[in-house]
């Protein structure tokens, strides 16, 4: 992507209004918060030089001035972190989360706080690094043979980041009592209680901020292509690496200070380019305005909040105001966002790819039988049936829903990827699973212990309202899915904030929600498991109709048109087929995180190249990959059991990542 690929948009000021508009926003927020603690013309004395006996001053001095500093030091730091990504991996979906920083540190806490308490003597924040470290180190060492493409660094770094997510889940799942107060802050909480964390951000992220102007040439070289790069003397590689560390450095601190803080990384940058930020350097000096201001004026916000609901997690609150400025400017501004990366070098086709399907076809049922019949019960482990009928009534449904759900998000996931070259395409991003979430989330807390029926209702509802609103989004410029893309990421971010607000309030209805959300199988009966296979078995038949279309879409729309197929029709056709595939499985087993991600690129790095035997084989893949999570996560620690949907991030993301290694 050359650095100029974004033109500039009819914009009188350009990116000055939505980073004036915040700050003001900010401004006058934050002065009414003072204004509640303390007369105005004691506000600068508060400041410089507080009155020991005034409460009200040493409470302003010490918690909302400090506050307001670490808002803007953390948020300029994330918009410079993103602007960095998104230049580096040449992808307008890259943030810092992207790396597995964040989760990385995240995990490393609730290692220590269970395991290592000693290490938290030495402080938190140290902790954290050594994890952010970790992650870094891995992700290196998963991307350095291949030069730290853009796409093996934004694979290794997503499945990182859901790997340590998912573990992390595992670890607060048996430990919620330990790891509540983690959560809690792992959510970016922004309170402060002195000029600590000011002293310990501001220096560090000024030495990043001059090492990010030292590199701006070389960042800016790498839009043009590794060989226009190489051409004018770059080491690719290096470029790359020096970005990746600055921007692995900035999440890191950020991190190990205040949590983890969602969606700014993406939005800043996101939000200046298309205001009218052309070149790397106006978006490296924007987006950190953009991003500091944006969340220096969520916090302000939640400051004024009642009191009742203080304890607000900044960190995921900013999609409050975010979400609406990124869907505000998307529709009005048609060439603004940055376009999604080609697809990498394909590795080899397989010779023979229908031996490849008619094996994995073959495994289907036998893996089904083993998840049906094996399993442990009260007189120990049984390979039959066990129990006869009831032992079959309990477990098939589980296993027939387990296979389905895989299979169907697997066949979202292939569609995604190949309909827009970008493999951080998933069926999470779309968003539907978020309307899923919000619409049973609404239905728990307005009826009084709803049954399956008015859940799945509910859950339908939330899906279907949002996919209508992304495609009303994306009907007048013929579905751009990179603008759909983002548009999923910005309505997926208000579902994370409900559920940290739930977390925050801890409200006793919250565990049955977050197994759920965990992909449980624990409530599917037969109703749920067959009509899950009927849904499968549909996606799976309609693969022959859509195969012509995904193998034209990826030549660009020129090309897709002249042979006879509308890039429009076909697009809002296949994203309505990925985001129903995707909700059908949402409401039968909860929102199923990475085997959508993992399916198709377990498929491609079979040899599966072509459409129809790429989606069949993510197909069987998803639904194998499933259906084991289904069984070991009944049967390893029982009576206890783990959701299927953590226990197949857990499984699946070393096997996923050494493939990545093996490249």
């Amino acid at each position: 992507m050359a650095d100029t690929a974004i033109p500039p948009p009819p914009r009188r000021f350009g990116p000055a209004w939505p980073v004036a508009g915040l700050f003001l926003l900010a401004g006058l927020a934050s002065l009414l918060v003072l204004d509640r603690q303390l007369p105005p013309d004691l506000w600068w004395r508060a400041l410089v030089d507080p009155d020991r006996a005034r409460l009200d001053q040493l409470a302003a001095h010490y918690v909302l001035f400090p506050r307001f500093a670490v808002a803007l030091l953390v948020g300029a730091a994330l918009g410079l972190a993103g602007t960095i990504l998104q230049q580096v991996l040449r992808n307008p979906l890259a943030e810092p989360a992207t790396l597995g920083i964040s989760a990385g540190a995240h995990l490393s806490l609730a290692v220590a706080t269970l395991w290592l308490p000693d290490a938290l003597a030495a402080g938190r924040e140290w902790v954290a690094l050594a994890g952010a470290g970790l992650s870094a180190a891995a992700l290196l060492a998963l991307s350095w043979r291949k030069g730290l493409s853009p796409v093996t660094v934004v694979l290794a770094g997503l499945v990182l980041s859901l790997y340590a997510g998912s573990v992390s889940g595992v670890m607060v799942l048996f430990n919620h009592d330990l790891l509540i107060g983690l959560f809690l802050w792992g959510a970016g909480f922004l309170d402060q209680q002195d000029w600590g964390v000011v002293a310990f951000l501001a220096p560090r992220l000024a030495v990043l901020a001059v090492a990010a102007m030292l590199v701006l040439r070389p960042l800016v070289l790498l839009g043009l292509g590794e060989d226009g790069a190489r051409g004018l003397g770059l080491s690719v590689v290096g470029a790359r690496l020096a970005g990746l560390v600055i921007a692995v450095m900035l999440t890191a601190l950020t991190v190990a200070a205040v949590g983890v803080v969602s969606f700014v990384g993406l939005a800043a940058p996101t939000i200046v380019g298309m205001a009218g930020a052309r070149r790397l350097g106006q978006r490296m000096l924007w987006a950190p305005l953009c991003g500091a201001a944006l969340l220096w004026a969520t916090d302000a916000l939640v400051l004024m909040a009642p009191i009742t609901y203080r304890e607000l997690p900044t960190g995921a609150v900013t999609a409050v105001l975010g979400v609406p400025m990124l869907l505000w400017l998307l529709p009005r501004l048609r060439s603004s966002a940055p376009p999604v990366m080609a697809a990498a070098a394909l590795p080899p086709r397989a010779s023979r790819p229908g031996l490849a399907l008619a094996g994995a076809a073959l495994l289907l049922p036998l893996a089904l039988w083993a998840a049906v019949a094996g399993g442990p019960g009260p007189d120990g482990w049984d390979w039959s049936v066990g129990g006869g009928l009831a032992a079959l009534d309990w477990r098939l449904p589980r296993a027939l829903a387990a296979l389905a759900g895989g299979a169907m998000l697997a066949v979202a996931g292939a569609m995604l990827q190949r309909m827009t070259g970008n493999p951080l395409a998933a069926p999470e991003i779309l968003g539907v699973s978020s309307g899923a979430i919000l619409g049973v989330i609404v239905l728990m807390f307005s009826a009084d212990a709803p049954d399956r029926a008015a859940q799945t209702a509910a859950g339908g509802a939330g899906a279907v309202a949002v996919l209508a609103a992304m495609l009303a989004l994306g009907r007048k410029d013929g579905f751009p899915p990179d603008r759909l893309l983002l548009a999923g990421i910005a309505t997926s971010s208000i579902s994370g904030v409900v559920v940290a607000v739930l977390m925050a309030g801890q409200d006793p209805r919250l565990q049955t929600l977050v197994t759920w959300l965990s992909g449980s199988t624990y409530m599917v009966g037969w109703t749920d498991g067959l009509a899950a296979l009927l849904l499968a078995l549909l996606a799976v038949a309609a693969i022959p109709f859509v195969a012509r279309w995904l193998d034209l879409l990826p030549l660009g729309g020129g090309v897709a048109a002249a042979l006879g197929v509308s890039p429009p029709l076909s697009r809002i056709t296949l994203y309505s087929l990925s985001a129903l595939l995707t909700a059908a499985a949402t409401l039968i087993v909860g929102p199923l995180s990475f085997v959508g991600l993992m399916g198709p690129h377990l498929a491609r790095m079979l040899g599966l190249q072509r459409a129809a035997a790429h989606l069949a084989g993510s197909a069987m893949l998803g639904g194998l990959v499933m259906l084991l999570a289904d069984w070991l996560g009944r049967s390893v620690i029982f009576p206890y059991q783990v959701p299927a949907g953590l226990l197949a991030s857990v499984i699946g993301g070393p096997f996923l990542l050494w493939l990545l290694g093996r490249r």
